[in-house]
Parts: structure tokens; C-alpha cells; sequence
């Protein structure tokens, strides 16, 4: 073989690796994502609001997760009160694309908190990567419904 057959050979199977699934040769067996792979939107899903609002529950249903789908969702906070959510375990376990506020997006490297000292909304966008048990809620409550049970599979 010469250099150029290898190069050639190299470039070929590099190439193969880096093509979204959908332009390799078809596998049934394979993960069906758009060219934008991991966040194409037919790996996105809703959740459903969790709101913010004094003695009233953070969200109707546990959250049920699959690691490597894309989520969003948003945090509505009515202005009740100043509340808080906490989730540092659930944050560390997820990769967090973008938050939205007012329309502006935030791309945090990490996040343990958020407060809303006013009527507000935001929305967070992430992927689910670590498999676990987790939970965001409002710091120093002990009410259940002040707690969101998170599982990610």
C-alpha cells in the first residue's frame, strides 16, 4: 500500500465517522438523528412548566428522563413571593445548552440555583446524560409538592 492508498483509506473511515447516521448507509439498529445529530429536533422534547408561585406545587408529575435526549422546559414564577429552586445534583447531571430570559440566552457552563425575585419566566434547554435519581424544589420547604422528582434512565 502506498501513502496515498492510506491516506485515502483513513480519510474515508474519519469521513464515515463524522456524517450524521442518516447519511451513512442505512441501519435500522441506529439512532435516527438530523445532521445536527444529538440536538436535531427529532431528539427534542417539552416538559411541561414548573411553577413558581408561594404554597402552590412545583409541577403536577415526576419527570421521567431519557439520558441523551434533548429537553426543554420553562420555570414560570407569578410573583407571590420570592422563591427560589434548587437542584445542584440534577444540574451536575445534565448538560445545559442555553437559558432564555426576556429573549436573552445564557450559555452557563454549570448552574446550582435560580431565584426569581419578581414575576418572570425563563426557559432552559438541556441533555440528559447521567442516569439517577434526582430533584429540584424550593429551598428549606419540606412539603412535597415543593419538590420536583427527577429520574433520568
Amino acid at each position: 500500500m502506498n501513502k496515498l492508498t492510506i491516506l485515502s483509506t483513513v480519510f474515508g473511515a474519519t469521513l464515515a465517522l463524522l456524517l450524521p447516521v442518516s447519511a451513512q448507509a442505512d441501519d435500522d439498529d441506529g439512532p435516527k438523528f438530523g445532521l445536527a445529530g444529538l440536538l436535531s429536533g427529532s431528539n427534542k422534547e417539552d416538559l411541561p412548566p414548573v411553577i413558581l408561585s408561594a404554597g402552590e406545587p412545583l409541577a403536577a408529575d415526576p419527570w421521567v428522563l431519557k439520558s441523551g435526549t434533548y429537553y426543554e422546559f420553562e420555570i414560570q414564577g407569578d410573583g407571590s413571593q420570592e422563591l427560589a429552586l434548587i437542584g445542584p445534583e440534577f444540574f451536575r447531571a445534565i448538560w445545559i445548552d442555553e437559558i432564555v430570559v426576556e429573549g436573552l440566552e445564557i450559555r452557563p457552563l454549570g448552574l446550582d440555583s435560580i431565584e426569581f425575585d419578581e414575576a418572570g419566566e425563563m426557559e432552559i434547554g438541556f441533555v440528559a446524560i447521567k442516569p439517577g435519581s434526582y430533584y429540584m424544589k424550593v429551598p428549606g420547604s419540606t412539603g412535597e409538592t415543593q419538590r420536583l422528582e427527577i429520574t433520568i434512565k
